[in-house]
């Protein structure tokens, strides 16, 4: 050896450990902790996590988060809280992977090889769901939000994998940019954590509430973090006495109960604080706790013990075990006034009921792992996952779905009973009609009216905890667009919108093929060609539309996105191209009639269309005016008064939209007519001007008047009518009043 060599050898220095080392060093550790909670899988399901957590290490290999912690300590951790629910291998090896799929050049069908199908659906579920963006704005919001609840309800464990995952990022965002902080917690707040309270999961629905609160307002949580701390060391010597005298009283009755202390949330506080307009000196009930005893039976005894040591606050105690909550949450909740006439809020529950009130949905996985057997909790949350898949399948219009949805994601609600002793949990604020949707889509169509606890009330009513509801029905009835204004169940909302949707394309393809055939006449064509024996030049025309079906196309002259005369245009070319000639004699004859002629096939207005024909509000034409139609652009046929200054000036802008309609002999309904009324303003003239509409059989829509100017006012009503010859006799009888001055009929809004 060399002498510099020599003294390079002697003056080694050790290297500096290797942060690479250190790193994984870390992530096993989190791993083996993982491990240590799989003791209620068997062997060969373990062997399968280690296998996802080995092929998730590597496909992550070089990866940080924001925090410089190695990228797989995020997959440990929710995979970790997964386990705490207990829920199965499959779902284990899913949270692992959920981050693996595409981002690290994994493919499905790498995992499907490797896992198996159901744990790559699974992952494909949860990447789709990491994939989407919840935007500000509500279109981009409403499409993503409708995407993740498909997911769920397909399989639940795409949910709770996305829940862990997104408790796992609220608890770490302290490490992201603070520019991020706003727009999770937001999303977290308003979307993540009512999804959690909806399916149970009550000890997540509350810690995604307060980490949104502590990013969301930084400031105000940890003031009122302070102000609690505070309180709690004031009240401790209260709660341990609480706790001591109850156990004692528990003990004499000889019951085995389990008595846990619990504080209300940082954001629960806030919210009583925010909507009662209290001070947080103000806010009375901070502490509580949770009573676990053996069986039902013991839930009541220990009330009745606990009424005995303490006095009840009025008012204050729900039975939530007779009346379960829709996501199967049961307790027997009681507020009690303790020493220092402290408010203590008591939850009193079974084992079961417990596990089913922390884990919700997952309570089937978690019960299971402890107690073999339960078919109870596995019930949990189908029945709304259910009714997600009844809304989206009537529900195309994402902005829609998000409207229907979300009111059912809140947890207020009231119980009402069916005739037969049945109970229904329903959206506080539920009006009959919900509670006729809730019952079947067929009872909810039919309803024509209802009894509450036996006295007939309006369809509106809203309904209280406790009323016994009974639906009366008739084949002829159909719902009404005017209860789209007060029902609040989404499944309520989307049935009356399916039939006002489907019932308007239905006529709006008949109107269509009405004004389609009349176009073509003015061509020299007799008729529309025949769907079957033509479906060739059918077919040519709706790719020349841009259109699927014929049905869509007729549908859209109907509400008039498209123009008859074009489309009949080119029809007209493509017969030309099969040899078929326009008819000279039909031509003549249709183009150059009498203008003031309704041409054959045109449309004939009998008060039977709903929604492809509007009555114009800005005239109230009425059976016997001379009236014009004008086709708006997907907005169907608008009627005027031909002399509407409304309807001349869209005349003189876009002419081509204007068609022939008129009267049918005979009218189904009464229309809306508006008229005005000026009179000398004395004591009960209001009075006397609406007995006479009503001796004139006219019923009164809508009324406002004026104030009084020089001894005159004017009085404006919209009111009912059968046509022209009912609104004259009406003017006439108006005029003999000793107090009118003026009166005729209104054709312009005042």
């Amino acid at each position: 050896m060399q002498q510099g060599d020599a003294v390079r050898a002697s003056t080694h220095v050790a290297p500096p450990p290797d942060p690479g080392k250190a790193a994984a060093d870390a992530a096993a550790a989190g791993f083996s902790a993982l491990l240590d909670k799989l003791q209620y899988l068997d062997e060969a399901s373990r062997e399968r996590v280690r296998q996802a957590y080995r092929y998730a290490d590597h496909a992550h290999l070089g990866q940080l988060r924001n925090s410089g912690e190695p990228y797989i300590t995020h997959p440990i951790a929710v995979a970790s809280l997964c386990a705490d629910w207990k829920l199965d291998a499959e779902a284990l090896m899913a949270a692992l992977l959920h981050d693996a799929l595409e981002d690290c050049g994994v493919t499905k069908a790498d995992l499907v090889e490797h896992f198996g199908s159901p744990v790559a659906e699974l992952v494909d579920g949860l990447t789709k769901l990491d994939k989407l963006k919840f935007n500000t704005r509500e279109e981009g919001q409403s499409e993503s939000f409708r995407k993740m609840l498909l997911a769920m309800a397909r399989d639940v464990r795409v949910i709770l994998i996305k829940l862990a995952d997104r408790t796992h990022n609220m608890r770490t965002l302290g490490s992201a940019p603070r520019s991020k902080w706003g727009r999770i917690a937001s999303e977290t707040l308003e979307i993540y954590a009512p999804i959690a309270h909806r399916l149970g999961l009550n000890q997540t629905f509350r810690e995604l509430q307060d980490l949104s609160f502590r990013h969301l307002h930084p400031w105000r949580y940890a003031t009122l973090e302070k102000a609690i701390s505070r309180s709690r060391s004031r009240r401790r010597e209260v709660v341990q006495k609480v706790q001591a005298e109850v156990e004692a009283a528990f003990a004499q009755q000889g019951m085995a109960a389990r008595l846990s202390g619990r504080e209300k949330t940082l954001y629960g506080i806030y919210e009583r604080m925010q909507a009662r307009h209290l001070s947080f000196a103000k806010v009375v009930d901070l502490s509580g706790f949770r009573v676990v005893v053996p069986s039902v039976i013991d839930c009541y005894t220990a009330i009745g013990v606990l009424h005995q040591l303490y006095k009840p606050v009025p008012g204050k105690f729900t039975d939530h075990i007779a009346i379960a909550k829709a996501n199967g949450y049961q307790s027997l909740h009681t507020t009690l006034v303790g020493p220092a006439s402290l408010n203590v809020e008591f939850q009193v529950r079974t084992e079961e009921m417990h596990i089913v009130a922390e884990a919700g949905v997952a309570a089937h996985w978690l019960y299971n792992a402890q107690h073999k057997g339960s078919a109870h909790v596995q019930k949990l949350g189908t029945r709304w996952l259910q009714s997600l898949l009844d809304i989206q399948d009537e529900t195309r219009d994402a902005t829609e779905f998000w409207e229907h949805v979300k009111v059912d994601l809140f947890p207020d609600a009231v119980y009402v009973f069916t005739p037969r002793g049945q109970i229904m949990a329903l959206p506080s604020g539920t009006t009959v009609v919900d509670f006729a949707y809730a019952i079947h889509s067929d009872v909810g169509d039919h309803t024509v009216a209802a009894q509450v606890n036996h006295q007939l009330v309006p369809l509106r009513t809203e309904l209280k905890n406790g009323d016994v509801v009974e639906i009366m029905t008739s084949p002829e009835a159909a719902p009404n667009p005017a209860w789209l204004g007060f029902v609040k169940s989404g499944r309520a909302r989307s049935k009356i919108r399916l039939y006002l949707k489907t019932l308007a394309q239905k006529e709006s393809v008949a109107l269509g093929e009405k004004l389609l055939a009349q176009a073509l006449r003015a061509e020299g064509v007799q008729r529309l060609p025949d769907a079957a024996s033509q479906a060739a030049l059918w077919e040519k025309l709706l790719r020349f539309t841009g259109h699927r079906t014929r049905e869509e196309l007729l549908s859209d002259v109907g509400v008039g996105k498209r123009v008859a005369r074009i489309v009949a245009g080119r029809i007209v070319a493509l017969l030309a191209e099969e040899g078929t000639r326009p008819d000279i004699l039909l031509l003549t004859r249709e183009r150059y009639g009498s203008e003031d002629s309704l041409s054959q096939g045109g449309v004939l207005l009998d008060g039977s269309e709903r929604a492809t024909v509007q009555y114009a509000k800005c005239c109230h034409p009425v059976p016997g005016d001379a009236v014009v139609g004008y086709l708006g652009r997907g907005e169907g046929l608008m009627v005027h008064h031909a002399q509407c200054e409304v309807a001349r000036e869209l005349q003189r802008k876009d002419a081509e939209r204007f068609i022939s309609v008129d009267w049918a002999d005979e009218t189904t309904r009464n229309f809306e007519v508006a008229i005005a009324v000026t009179v000398d303003n004395h004591k009960g003239v209001l009075a006397r001007v609406a007995a006479e509409l009503a001796n004139c059989e006219a019923d009164i829509v809508h009324m406002d008047m004026d104030d009084a100017v020089g001894g005159t006012t004017e009085l404006r009503f919209i009111v009912s009518v059968r046509n022209l010859a009912h609104v004259e006799a009406i003017l006439r009888n108006l005029r003999r009043l000793s107090m009118m001055v003026k009166a005729e009929r209104m054709f312009r809004p005042r």
